[in-house]
């Protein structure tokens, strides 16, 4: 955050307009143009987005969903609410993104959409997918990206956004690029399998199936309006677009700041034989370089934690992205089993995610791999 996030909250704040309002709307116009879509929903969260596409186009109960288990929960929570059971499909083999091989294989009639994740910012292959579709003769089948990771990654000269049919973007603080709280879809067809105005929809179902917004129910003599369906409470506020607004138009300038430091960690730890660095860019895509997610090669799940107890003995945070969701009690519950997926547990098992934020200096990043170096080598 800096001074003009600070100042565009106290302007909405003067201003006697704090929720969603006049800085949503163009908040959605600028993250349209950004993402190079027709149309952008902002709401409070990824996770509202994500449940908002699935309420709207009516899909639920006994339809099926493939998705990756390499995921924060949020990914497959959202299905469960809705009464589906996640068809998980494992990732590739040394890679965090879901397999289009097992895309495949997992069709099957019921199968009304594939949710996709582009973990650490790096772009699944949309166009493989769309492939599998086409061999499959399902091109009906609703693909929807969550890109909670991704905003501002590119994919084959674009921006990511408009590749699968919605993508939905978190601006959580801990993000690349936020708004506090907060996320947005985005999409080019207003009319998507037939529908009459999908914006239209998208909105009124994320402001509990109200037909008019606050601002439209304070003009004199309009308080009257329509519950049009069963929906949630996720809008955005001004207070929020406000941050996004300002955090847009330096955000070209923080996403070079982050591949700076991204290089870094790869220049120092790309001579040893241990590191399988991880992607930053090629001929076809580029990461936002929103986490880095180096891997140890033939390093145990044991050794890793204990690399990062060393680590944090030195005054360093890592994390793990992510456990695989069938590791955790409640999808154990549900019976899914992690062997079932070895591409997931192998690659969670040597992964660690080093320290990469706006305000690290290239000193600390440089001290951080220099120092894991000399545990890695402790530790083999």
């Amino acid at each position: 955050m800096s001074e003009e996030e600070i100042a565009a909250v106290s302007e909405v704040l003067r201003s006697g307009w704090i929720t969603t309002g006049p800085n949503t709307a163009l908040f959605e116009q600028e993250l349209a143009d950004f993402c190079g879509t027709q149309y952008a929903v902002a709401l409070n969260s990824g996770t509202a987005g994500m449940e908002l596409i699935l309420k709207v186009l009516d899909i639920g109960g006994d339809d099926e969903v493939i998705t990756t288990p390499y995921t924060y929960a949020a990914t497959a929570n959202v299905l469960i609410h809705r009464g589906v059971k996640p068809t998980f499909a494992d990732v590739k083999k040394d890679s965090f993104s879901i397999d289009e091989e097992k895309i495949y294989e997992a069709i099957g009639p019921k199968t009304k959409a594939i949710l996709t994740v582009d973990i650490a910012g790096v772009p699944v292959n949309y166009d493989l997918i769309k492939k599998v579709l086409k061999a499959k003769n399902r091109q009906d089948i609703t693909v929807i990206s969550d890109s909670a990771h991704s905003f501002g990654a590119s994919y084959r000269g674009q921006k990511v956004g408009g590749q699968a049919d919605f993508h939905v973007f978190s601006f959580h603080a801990v993000k690349n690029f936020t708004t506090a709280e907060g996320g947005a879809i985005t999409y080019n067809d207003n009319r998507f399998k037939g529908k009459e105005d999908l914006y239209k929809e998208f909105k009124y179902t994320s402001l509990h199936g109200q037909n008019k917004d606050a601002l439209s129910k304070m003009q004199a003599g309009a308080w009257k309006y329509d519950i049009l369906t069963d929906g949630f409470k996720c809008n955005m506020t001004d207070i929020m677009a406000a941050i996004g607004r300002v955090q847009l138009r330096r955000y070209e300038e923080m996403l070079r700041r982050r591949a700076e430091l991204h290089e870094v960690y790869s220049e120092i730890l790309g001579g040893k034989e241990w590191a399988i660095l991880p992607f930053a860019k090629n001929g076809e895509m580029e990461t936002n370089y929103h986490l880095y997610t180096l891997r140890l090669k033939d390093f145990s799940e044991d050794q890793r934690d204990r690399l990062i107890q060393m680590l944090g003995e030195r005054n360093i945070a890592t994390n793990v992205h992510f456990m695989p969701l069938p590791m955790f009690t409640f999808y154990k519950s549900l019976g899914y089993r992690v062997e079932d997926y070895p591409n997931a547990l192998a690659q969670y098992a040597n992964e660690i995610t080093l320290p990469l934020y706006s305000k690290l200096s290239v000193d600390e990043a440089e001290y951080v791999a220099k120092e894991l170096i000399k545990c890695v080598e402790k530790i083999s």
